[in-house]
């Protein structure tokens, strides 16, 4: 497989221009739009909360590898590490605040129910704002007056309106569509990587490999398969390579040398001690548990549809 391009990292710096000492920065979405020809490349930030707010027009939005059709009034929270593109409609309007997620994670410090929300993407469609859409907009316009002003207390005040805008955000995440869609994202995540896990469980890839591939970063693919099946992404792969083994143990005669090499072991000692490491027993007594059935068969793979 053709590994995927390399994505842009965007530090907060860069999103600054003019302002390099601000606790966030604010603009139009029109600004970047119009300099960008209405296309923002995917890209990510690897240590940065965006929101933005859609008030005029439409996007296709890509979230992760997912696309997603905004039509204003539509807005949106970015996680750090979540990759995210844009394809603006001609002059589309609306607004994006960037802020230092650390920053945001301390104004939350005693809210940890909210903390934990603050790592995947939110959106929030028309039939989800309903009349809130006004509330929603003040808060953007809040935080765009305060910017360009140079009044004693800016950086409090910019603080300040920043936590009520990711209040709003978090709290639109709690209701029951915007929760939905935001599992809806994780789950499609994770289906992917399961559909690479399956091409690739035999050469004992790096969880950097499988990450690489669907456009996010380790520690976001890791934190998607945590939340959405209890489960680490390195042990997902894991289980994968003993599933498979589990499966020529039970239903074939190969020797365990031969299944070694299968699963992708060069060392059947190496091998052995992790079958025994996942299961407590060797593959020979796993293998002699299922003769006298005292131990459970795996299930067995779906047959191939040509």
């Amino acid at each position: 497989m053709k590994p995927a391009a390399p994505l842009l990292m965007i530090p907060f710096r860069e999103v600054r221009h003019d302002q390099p000492d601000d606790v966030l920065h604010y603009e139009p979405i029109n600004v970047r739009g119009k300099l960008h020809q209405w296309t923002i490349p995917a890209h990510r930030h690897q240590s940065l909360h965006q929101f933005q707010l859609l008030v005029r027009g439409a996007a296709r939005a890509t979230l992760d590898g997912e696309t997603v059709e905004l039509k204003a009034p539509a807005a949106l929270m970015i996680a750090p590490g979540v990759v995210h593109g844009f394809v603006y409609e001609r002059d589309s309007a609306g607004h994006q605040v960037t802020m230092p997620s650390e920053a945001l994670r301390a104004l939350l410090a005693h809210a940890p129910a909210l903390q934990q929300r603050l790592g995947q993407p939110i959106v929030a469609m028309a039939d989800d704002l309903g009349e809130e859409v006004a509330e929603c907009e003040s808060l953007f316009l809040r935080v765009a007056q305060e910017f360009g002003r140079s009044q004693p207390g800016r950086a409090e005040a910019l603080h300040s309106h920043a936590v009520l805008l990711g209040l709003w955000f978090l709290r639109r995440e709690a209701t029951p569509r915007a929760e939905r869609r935001s599992q809806a994202l994780r789950d499609t995540l994770l289906q992917r990587f399961r559909t690479l896990l399956e091409q690739h469980f035999r050469t004992h890839e790096p969880v950097s490999f499988y990450a690489d591939q669907l456009g996010v970063t380790a520690d976001h693919l890791s934190r998607i398969c945590r939340a959405t099946s209890g489960t680490g992404a390195l042990d997902l792969v894991h289980e994968r390579v003993l599933l498979e083994a589990r499966r020529l143990l039970a239903y074939s005669p190969a020797t365990v040398m031969e299944i070694a090499h299968d699963v992708g072991f060069d060392d059947p000692g190496y091998f052995s001690r992790f079958f025994v490491k996942l299961t407590g027993q060797s593959p020979s007594a796993y293998r002699a548990a299922i003769a006298r059935g005292i131990a459970q068969r795996p299930a067995q793979q779906p047959p191939l549809v040509a």
